[in-house]
């Protein structure tokens, strides 16, 4: 975005041109304003103290009357990807200069700001995977990946100093309900075991690579970095394991942890017991209590396994995670009544952000940042993907999806299911629709019932007829071809009096009460059911109902609970 699309004569910066209206004394867009000199970037910052090296031009002071900030363009629409139909280190980054972008675009010199953020924002061309629009109707998965390049002053210290690409070592699905009204967070460990699938990147030059995927189940964080795997190859590994489609994406490497601690003025941290890396390299050294920690302490403590538990990736995630939950608490309580302090995170996390192209501006990223500004901490469930030992392997070091639980967890965020509280008035209106299924059931083979494939996978309705007949005694069910139209959920239409037939049906095929479409005329003679399944279903067999709850541990972002 330039100067002329906010207003700007050319060769003027749109800050400058703020006036106050002497018949007023409110400040007022002039065009004809006369230019001054553009302060220069403020350099970044390693230790909690921090030096502005030039000064942002000086606030306008309580406006009676203001211009609106520029709005995201292209915030709706079509992307990429059909429309839905309606180390945790890395998420306080996003999320603090997401806070800060929304303060940004509410202030007087919007237009200076929105100038010089863009500029410090890096985009990446992922192809095809991913969302072109901003937002989508419904839900909303952004994966949040932490890159472990070595770049930069102090990082050789952390291990590998050849490498300098990067992996993807922390990850972090970060779920967003399509209500807004909750979010989840989902760390996938590093030493994952998993199939990397091939991937199309975009080369400098404006043509496509495929890079081949893994032959043979492989680490998660080689998806980003080896063989030239872009983000977009990650996006498509989390794709793979999840069945969730993945809107976009946000790198960071270390630095962003050290200038965005040190932008928010610390991080507050709590210890059960004392923490001192004793060869780790990082020199971090934390007493029990309280700590306020930034800079290369905030990326040493992130980093650290020695002390904990198990000394393992799976406990130094639990410990990420309670620092990311500090960090909200802060923004939300204390940094977003600083406006010099907000600009400061903004500054930091644009500088240090890699993004698609779907989000890749300061405006974009202001449009995003409202919709998770609307959620409560509260309602903010951080977890870590259930895993186990990898069974291959005999003495293993590596983990691999836990085999009940793990779906379970994809299960709530494929259909959108908050980990926290529902809202009482959406408690009630599940309530009445879960009474469909209290009551008599009747005996498998009493069940009529047509299917139809309405969006479900090809040859779906032919599959589930043979599963019902074969192994669930229904033989009195029929494969009436396609349905008039696709739709997204499966539904079950009945008439009143075969209302124990729908309740077995869903019995055997794990159909939700939403799935249950009861009439108001009752059916004669030999009428059957009518069974579609919508775009929602995967395989005979596979339950479409959510789990009611997961053996999981959880956390809320706004719990203050000490580690270790």
């Amino acid at each position: 975005m330039d100067a002329q699309t906010f207003g700007g004569a050319d060769g003027v910066d749109p800050a400058d041109q703020w006036v106050v209206n002497p018949e007023t004394g409110a400040y007022e867009l002039r065009l004809d304003s006369p230019s001054v000199p553009r302060p220069r970037s403020d350099g970044g910052a390693d230790s909690l103290p921090r030096d502005r090296t030039a000064p942002a031009p000086a606030r306008v002071p309580r406006q009676r009357s203001r211009h609106s900030a520029p709005s995201a363009d292209t915030t709706r629409g079509s992307g990429r990807r059909k429309s839905k139909q309606g180390g945790k280190k890395k998420v306080l980054v996003w999320t603090g200069g997401a806070l800060a972008l929304v303060l940004v675009g509410t202030s007087a010199y919007a237009y200076y700001w929105y100038n010089r953020l863009d500029g410090n924002i890096s985009t990446v061309d992922i192809g095809d995977v991913g969302s072109d629009s901003v937002l989508e109707d419904g839900p909303v998965n952004i994966l949040i990946i932490g890159n472990d390049v070595r770049v930069g002053k102090g990082n050789e210290d952390y291990g590998n100093r050849d490498n300098v690409t990067g992996h993807a070592d922390t990850t972090l699905l970060f779920h967003i309900s399509g209500d807004r009204s909750n979010a989840t967070v989902v760390s996938i460990p590093r030493d994952l075991m998993t199939d990397i699938p091939d991937c199309e990147t975009r080369q400098p030059d404006g043509s496509t690579e495929v890079i081949a995927g893994s032959k043979v189940p492989t680490r998660f964080n080689e998806s980003f970095g080896v063989n030239g795997r872009d983000p977009g190859c990650t996006m498509r590994t989390v794709e793979g394991i999840t069945d969730l489609e993945v809107d976009h994406f946000m790198m960071f490497d270390f630095n962003a942890v050290k200038t965005l601690s040190t932008a928010v003025g610390g991080v507050k941290v709590c210890l059960k017991k004392p923490i001192k890396d004793e060869g780790g390299g990082s020199k971090l050294d934390l007493p029990a209590g309280e700590s306020r920690i930034g800079g290369e302490d905030a990326l040493s403590f992130l980093r650290n396994r020695h002390g904990l538990k198990n000394e393992s990736d799976l406990d130094r995630i639990e410990m990420q995670q309670k620092f990311v939950a500090s960090m909200m608490r802060q923004l939300k309580e204390d940094t977003l009544s600083s406006p010099m302090k907000m600009l400061d995170v903004a500054e930091a996390a644009t500088k240090a952000l890699t993004v698609d192209r779907g989000i890749g501006s300061a405006a974009k990223l202001v449009t995003l940042a409202k919709e998770l500004g609307k959620i409560d901490l509260k309602n903010i469930t951080l977890m870590t993907l259930p895993v186990v030992d990898n069974p291959d392997e005999p003495t293993p070091v590596t983990v691999v999806p836990h085999p009940v639980e793990a779906p379970k967890v994809f299960s709530m965020l494929q259909n959108d299911v908050s980990f926290t509280e529902v809202k009482k008035d959406q408690k009630a209106a599940e309530d009445k629709q879960a009474a469909l299924l209290e009551g008599p059931r009747a005996e498998a083979s009493d069940v009529r019932v047509d299917l139809a494939n309405g969006g479900a996978p090809g040859g779906s309705a032919s599959a589930v007829l043979g599963w019902l007949q074969n192994s669930k005694g229904v033989p009195k069910s029929s494969n009436v071809g396609n349905a008039p139209e696709d739709v997204a959920k499966t539904t079950l239409e009945y008439a009143p009096n075969q209302a124990d037939q729908a309740r077995a049906l869903a019995d055997l095929m794990g159909l939700p009460a939403s799935a249950l479409k009861p009439g108001t005329t009752d059916a004669t003679g030999t009428e059957a059911m009518m069974l579609v399944l919508g775009a929602d279903f995967k395989e005979a067999g596979r339950p479409i109902a959510p789990p009611k709850k997961v053996d999981v541990k959880q956390s809320r972002a706004d719990q203050d609970v000490c580690g270790t």
